[in-house]
């Protein structure tokens, strides 16, 4: 190792052995430095390894499975995969610090935000609550958390994404580490709240002089924060360069392919004929404030608060806004999930003149597809079960009519109709959200919300998947509601943009009114964020 080379891996191979089965291999042979002071993107697929080589560092994946069969990974003149467990304990969390990609998994729920900070300085300095206090207050605020001493009383469920993402930086932080593992950090924040905790990061790196590994599929963000690009494939280093040099003159094919997955804006045109199909006037959703033993309201929540707009048939509008805008709950309450006020008319019916019987029919042709698709799959049904589920609910069709519609909608969406019996855990991220548009597009609806059904795949499956559902909408004359902070997916598949700040509609129009000449100020905030 050289004097300016904090990280070096050499030559690490891993493979997960499970029981009597066969060794997976999933690290060969990798090799790279991490220098003092520089931020080094770790980027590639799901799968490509990036991860688990992050964590070979402090050895913290589970052994077995895993095994280092191998090579080295020296860190201050010790062969970390050699070290014993007392002496790793006592760089893990002290010398080294790790920011998890979700913040709500890492953090305790049983413990305040206090207790948890004050848990890493007595491990590693001995330092006592009462001492710590003053301690954890400042790294609070270094981290940008207002109201620091309101805060430490909090547990996680009572913080936003963005304030549970600052957290963990400041319980990485605290003990002033040496090198700071940064695991997706970013993937699930509104884009001002990821360019802040970028921005943050990188101050941090540099008052504390500490070296950065950065693992992440957003080549967007590399551009940003990175100095150099370790690039990873199947388990392979098969580019290594400065990040200037990286996206100016790629090497790799694979590198190639992963720049070439930035989202294009789409150019075709809504026909001026297109009828409209869901009209909104004036709708609000209140939620009660109610305070004191009698319970009596004493003001209101107001989540989305006088929306008003047009969607026309064969149109893909994209609704934006940091979290809170209000955004999820208006399509919501577009799709009587929720109790609102004002006027829903859906094909020139007013829906709010309908009754739960009344409104069945129309639920067919309103359909969701969620964010995460692995929680909106039962992990008891199979595929096949899964995407018929609902023409069993609905009473369409005679079971082999109903299969056959199954096999059908899976052809549609690319899905081998031979897994129809397989369960949702056999099957990779952009895979279920497949599955997931196959249910909904089995009920041959006319509107479709999507809610952030893009923000958990990578660049290139993100990109599969958008290409899918406009040959899908050009095909089937589809109607799209996309929910979205990815200002990328939104000018790569929407006509249309509302922009909504704290339930308000702030500003509307095409994307490229909206991209190219925002009027309002949070609208050219929002685009300032995205990063990239």
């Amino acid at each position: 190792m050289t004097e300016d080379v904090l990280v070096s891996i050499r030559n690490l191979s891993l493979e997960f052995r499970t029981g009597t089965e066969a060794a997976h291999q999933v690290v060969n042979h990798v090799s790279f430095d991490i220098h003092k002071g520089e931020t080094l993107a770790l980027v590639g697929e799901s799968g490509s390894g990036k991860t688990v080589t992050a964590l070979s560092i402090l050895r913290l994946l589970p052994s077995p499975p895993a095994h280092w069969t191998h090579g080295e990974i020296w860190f201050d003149g010790q062969d970390m995969l050699k070290l014993p467990e007392a002496a790793l304990r006592a760089i893990r969390g002290n010398r080294v610090g790790v920011i998890f990609q979700e913040p709500m998994m890492s953090l305790n729920p049983l413990h305040t935000v206090e207790k948890q900070l004050a848990e890493v300085l007595w491990l590693h300095q001995g330092l006592k609550l009462t001492t710590t206090r003053p301690r954890i207050r400042e790294w609070l605020t270094r981290v940008g958390i207002d109201h620091p001493d309101e805060k430490m009383k909090a547990y996680p469920h009572q913080l936003s994404g963005g304030q549970q993402q600052r957290v963990m930086i400041a319980m990485a932080l605290i003990n002033a580490p040496e090198l700071l593992i940064a695991d997706e950090p970013t993937t699930a924040l509104d884009v001002t709240i990821q360019a802040q905790i970028l921005a943050l990061i990188n101050t941090l790196r540099q008052e504390l002089g500490m070296s950065v590994l950065f693992i992440t599929h957003d080549l967007g963000v590399v551009r940003q924060v990175a100095d150099r690009v370790v690039v990873m494939c199947r388990g392979d280093v098969v580019e290594v360069e400065d990040t200037r040099t990286l996206f100016a003159h790629p090497q790799h094919p694979y590198t190639r392919t992963l720049l070439g997955a930035f989202h294009q804006r789409r150019t075709d045109v809504l026909p001026a004929d297109a009828p409209p199909l869901l009209q909104v006037d004036d709708l609000k959703v209140w939620f009660p404030v109610k305070r004191g033993v009698l319970r009596r309201v004493v003001g209101h929540v107001k989540a989305v608060d006088g929306v008003s707009f047009t969607l026309h048939q064969g149109e893909a509008l994209g609704i934006v806004g940091e979290s809170g805008s209000g955004k999820t709950t208006l399509t919501h309450a577009l799709l009587k999930l929720v109790p609102s006020t004002g006027g829903i008319r859906f094909d020139g019916v007013v829906l709010e003149q309908l009754d739960a019987d009344a409104l069945r029919p129309y639920r067919r042709s309103m359909q969701l597809i969620f964010q995460d698709p692995y929680g909106s799959l039962s992990p008891r049904l199979s595929v096949g079960q899964i995407i018929g589920e609902g023409l069993e609910i609905h009473g369409i069709g005679t079971a082999a009519e109903r299969h056959e519609r199954v096999l059908e909608a899976m052809r549609l969406v690319e899905l081998d109709p031979g897994w129809i019996d397989r369960y949702p855990n056999e099957f990779s991220g952009g895979q279920r959200q497949r599955i997931a548009i196959a249910r909904a597009l089995i009920m041959e609806p006319r509107l479709v919300v999507l809610d952030e059904p893009t923000s958990a795949l990578d660049r290139t499956i993100q990109a599969q998947v958008l290409e899918l559902l406009i040959r899908l909408q050009r095909e089937k004359n589809l109607t799209y509601i996309f929910i979205t902070h990815d200002l990328g997916v939104v000018q790569a598949i929407c006509h249309r943009v509302l922009v909504m700040q704290k339930g308000k509609v702030v500003e509307s129009g095409s994307v490229r009114a909206i991209f190219d000449a925002p009027k309002e100020a949070y609208t050219r905030r929002l685009l300032a964020s995205v990063v990239g």
